[in-house]
């Protein structure tokens, strides 16, 4: 007997709830839970759980503004080097006497002006996103190793620990509650206004939406202004959680937050992606980085399990679809 499958725009919301990339995350990330609570007798512990979250919180930050500026067609492969440039000035900052709040604005400003200067070569000289972030991170970085070379900055003031090293209640840190706030921000910014929506336009049809009314400069030009500032938010952060600047800071996180996006569901090639599923791909990363630690595996083989990762999210779906077509 023939039986035909429902199709999608039939089935309730529920139905496509439980069939959707998030749902499938989701039960990954419990099963690895599992798997590290069996695997480690330290994993379940409060304090060790709240110290797991400092694996994602700083790189997630930037993953939510690295979501919409992916799905609008546009990527900055510069975070890290910024997330250096920003340690380095305020740490420079820290070092002729200025207060907490005065580092934080200087964080804050280096990240949107670091922002502001891969949107204005993209969106202004119309050069591609992944060239110019690739030569603004051997700038910025670049620029904190001339400041640096191999010293490093500290003498931060006491209270500016608490950004990265407080804790708001028992276990549960100043990081993850400013983490969960940003997340539910940009999920309401991208998906319950219209600025969101023009987000998504932009990805699947740049032309359509720049013939329906649309600044798609502008647009992407905010993107890269919010991914600069959220890698400004995650220097402080970071920063304040060392204790210390090197120009070595945040190596390698451009690839993590690249992965933590595209396994969130995020369609590499614009047009696709959700606030939810980058959430529960932190969660993931997290875990697995956790637990790997907790079991004493090399950070080189962190990095191979990484790099497996973001290619396993980019071919499966094309793998899928050619085995379907046939």
């Amino acid at each position: 007997m023939n039986t035909r499958s429902i199709p999608d725009r039939l089935q309730s919301p529920l139905e496509r709830k439980l069939k959707s990339w998030e749902s499938l995350l989701l039960l990954v990330a419990i099963g690895i839970f599992v798997a590290n609570s069996f695997a480690s007798p330290y994993f379940l512990n409060a304090w060790n759980l709240s110290d797991a979250t400092f694996n994602f919180t700083e790189k997630a930050m930037i993953a939510f503004a690295m979501a919409l500026l992916i799905i609008s067609g546009e990527i900055d492969l510069s975070v890290a080097s910024i997330i250096a440039l920003a340690s380095t000035a305020m740490g420079a900052a820290a070092q002729v006497g200025i207060g907490t709040e005065g580092l934080v604005l200087i964080g804050l400003a280096t990240g949107l002006v670091c922002g502001a200067f891969n949107g204005v070569l993209v969106t202004a000289l119309g050069l591609p996103s992944i060239v110019v972030t690739i030569g603004t991170m051997s700038l910025f970085r670049g620029i904190s190793f001339i400041i640096l070379g191999d010293q490093a900055y500290r003498g931060y003031p006491s209270d500016f620990a608490f950004f990265g090293q407080g804790y708001v209640w028992w276990v549960i840190s100043f990081e993850f509650v400013l983490f969960a706030i940003i997340a539910v921000i940009y999920g309401v910014f991208l998906h319950m206004t219209n600025f969101g929506r023009t987000v998504y336009a932009i990805g699947n049809n740049p032309t359509g939406a720049l013939f329906s009314g649309i600044r798609v400069g502008r647009v992407k030009f905010i993107l890269f202004l919010l991914t600069g500032l959220m890698s400004g938010i995650a220097a402080i952060c970071l920063t304040s959680r060392l204790g210390s600047t090197r120009p070595s800071i945040a190596t390698g996180w451009e690839l993590e937050i690249v992965t933590m996006v595209v396994l969130g569901g995020v369609n590499i090639l614009g047009g696709s992606g959700s606030i939810p599923g980058v959430v529960i791909a932190a969660f993931v990363m997290g875990l697995v980085t956790f637990g790997l630690g907790l079991l004493n595996v090399p950070g080189i083989v962190m990095s191979i399990v990484i790099g497996g990762l973001l290619i396993s999210v980019i071919a499966l779906p094309r793998l899928w679809t050619m085995w379907s077509a046939r």
